[in-house]
């Protein structure tokens, strides 16, 4: 039988039924009557091109490489009926597995879907063997249907990427990995020429004997100007790319389609209503939680919206909405049922967020009747998810666990000097430092210089690795020990050990003046902490501690990284600020960061301490016979406060 395309169909101002080919017979039948046929003729229908699906999909996004669990404090009721804080040990890439497993048993028609950046994050992905290697055998124990790459996937350049997809593929899986929008240049590891089919744009799936197109898209400007892809690989545009895709599916006949997206939550929502043809987004990039309100109540998170939410697409019908938060902790679980047109008729399900059986509290576990009540109280939520570790997965990782426990001990650097700890410059945070810092004039005068070695370590990483900073913000108290002596990369994780992930904020240069004010008003206000004193990079400024807030910094200068002059900050300026993500959010009383609107932040999602120590492995000078990174206190130009009134 002859097939009308959907441009033809168009073109003779006939509607189009979403990935149904209409036939020559019933275009001239439907024709006839339009002309004057007999108007009792009944029309008949297309015929018939499948049958209702009830599809599941089971999916995560920006796992991190965190592979192993850690704890979450939960908001849980014991047996007295009382409501307590308590911890419990969850996440994990092991319950991943485990859950992508049972959630799956039982149910005809399962997708498992991994929306992104599974790269970087932890010592697993580039201090457990060759980079992504742990990444690549634990997700190669789900078994994904499809990966779209991530921003991160990019990190360390295109070889690189090439060498974490053979990784991923050493195995049986051989997911596919997908992204729409990626032109690997002519002399990337990647081009077609040389790896052929190692990303295509979508790729289709068969589930209940019908045909499910999935497209990958990947954030096209954050991934270009804050990972490190080749120079000449570029980023189309998310929509066009995404529609060519579901074009392309569509023409052979796909009407079932999942864009799989990194691009973030609220962009999701913003390209839907401009897609034709799109059935349901799985999204990634933000580390959206999405679910009930009562994940707040139980101390989970703050949701951004509901899971599962049905939007609207360009042709008017239902699109489902999903995304899976963060670093293994989620699995979700989209139901989606479809008409025998590819229509989305309805969709739900739960973000399963995982956890252990054994609460704790202040590291003692709680007696048997409590943890039964606790255990109850959390499985009635809905949405927390007792899940013990896959056993095989857990032996996937146990090799790569004893590598990072073996790399934490080795010495990676030496500092001949001690690099004080000082929180804030003066007399009122000498307790944290050494009786030989205390004695230093200097320490009084500008602060610790553990502090400004950090700030000026994002600065230069971000420089050479993620797209540029102009400035970057440490807060005080989130350095927690001085380095002298050996030094183990256990010691530069106890500098940072609070697993802080660094943001990029475009911020002006009124809010550079507003965000240091608000860091010294938290540290000199009535009742004020030490903790939120600003260290900066690439900034610097004198300090006032008498004045009333808003006049307490002066005199502030950011410098040019090109010519190494010091100029005024200029208050209608924008500049590039790294800083970690607690900061980002308001920690430490920055309400001028938690205020810069989405658009112009960035989640680079690189760890604090892992940037640290790829400025140590950096560091040019060398000890004689050891040849290990001789760390030195910063310039003395470079320290933030330039000078201090206490």
């Amino acid at each position: 039988m002859q097939w009308k395309s959907e441009n033809e169909v168009r073109r003779a101002g006939r509607s189009w039924r979403r990935g149904r080919w209409l036939p020559v017979a019933w275009l001239a039948a439907t024709a006839l009557t339009a002309c004057g046929g007999d108007d009792d003729e009944e029309i008949p229908d297309p015929p018939e091109q499948g049958a209702p699906l009830d599809l599941t999909i089971l999916h995560i996004n920006d796992h991190h490489s965190h592979l192993a669990s850690d704890s979450i404090s939960l908001n849980v009721t014991n047996a007295a009926g009382e409501t307590v804080s308590a911890d419990v040990d969850a996440a994990g890439f092991a319950r991943v597995t485990r859950a992508m497993s049972e959630l799956a048993t039982g149910k005809a028609n399962v997708l498992k879907l991994h929306a992104g950046d599974a790269l970087t994050g932890t010592l697993y992905f580039n201090r457990a063997g060759a980079i992504g290697e742990a990444d690549a055998a634990m997700m190669n124990t789900v078994c994904f249907d499809a990966f779209t790459l991530g921003n991160h996937e990019f990190d360390k350049g295109d070889t690189e990427l090439k060498n974490f997809i053979d990784r991923l593929h050493a195995g049986s899986c051989q997911t596919p990995v997908i992204s729409a929008n990626v032109s690997f240049g002519a002399d990337s590891a990647l081009n077609p020429s040389r790896a052929p089919g190692y990303v295509e744009p979508f790729t289709v799936v068969e589930r209940g004997g019908q045909k499910i197109g999935i497209v990958g898209l990947t954030i096209a400007g954050k991934t270009k100007e804050s990972s490190s892809p080749d120079p000449d690989t570029t980023f189309e545009g998310e929509v066009p790319a995404a529609q060519r895709a579901i074009d392309a599916l569509r023409a052979e006949g796909v009407n079932k389609v999942i864009v799989m997206s990194h691009i973030g939550y609220e962009l999701d929502r913003t390209i839907i209503p401009q897609l034709s043809g799109v059935d349901v987004v799985i999204g990634g990039d933000s580390h959206t939680l999405l679910g009930p309100a009562a994940m707040e109540d139980l101390n989970v998170g703050s949701p951004a919206g509901p899971y599962g939410e049905p939007l609207r697409n360009r042709d008017g019908e239902t699109v489902c909405i999903a995304q899976a938060w963060q670093y293994s902790r989620v699995v979700g679980e989209l139901n989606v049922r479809f008409d025998a047109d590819g229509v989305v008729t309805s969709c739900g399900g739960t973000p399963h967020v995982l956890i252990g059986d054994q609460f704790s509290i202040d590291g003692t576990p709680v007696s048997a009747e409590d943890n039964a009540a606790m255990l109850a109280s959390a499985t009635a939520s809905g949405f927390l998810r007792v899940t013990q570790p896959d056993a095989t997965a857990a032996q996937v990782l146990a090799p790569f666990q004893t590598r990072v426990q073996e790399y934490s001990q080795q010495v990676v650097a030496v500092a001949s000097d001690e690099l004080c700890n000082r929180r804030v410059p003066g007399s009122v945070d000498r307790s944290r430092s050494s009786v030989s810092c205390n004695a230093l004039g200097e320490v009084d005068a500008r602060g610790g210089d553990i502090q400004q070695l950090v700030a000026q370590a994002y600065l230069e990483v971000a420089n050479a690795d993620y797209g540029g900073a102009d400035i970057t913000l440490q807060s005080g108290g989130g350095v927690r020990r001085p380095l002298h002596g050996q030094v183990t990369a256990a010691d530069v994780i106890e500098v940072l050990p609070f697993g802080n992930m660094l943001f990029r904020l475009d911020v002006t240069g009124a809010e550079v003046k507003s965000m240091i004010e608000d860091g010294l008003h938290a540290t000199f206000r009535e009742g004020g902490t030490t903790g939120p004193y600003p260290y900066t990079g690439g900034l610097r400024f004198d300090v006032n501690a008498t004045q009333p807030r808003g006049q307490r910094a002066s005199n502030l200068e950011v410098l040019d990284q090109t010519t190494g002059q010091w100029n005024a900050v200029n208050p209608t300026a924008t500049y590039r600020l790294f800083v970690l993500s607690f900061n980002a959010t308001g920690g430490d009383g920055y309400e001028t960061l938690a205020n810069v609107p989405a658009e112009r932040r960035s989640d680079i999602g690189v760890l604090d301490a892992d940037v640290l120590q790829t400025y140590i492995d950096r560091v040019s000078e060398r000890e004689p016979g050891t040849n290990l990174p001789v760390l030195r206190k910063v310039d003395a130009s470079l320290y933030s406060t330039k000078s201090f009134i206490e």
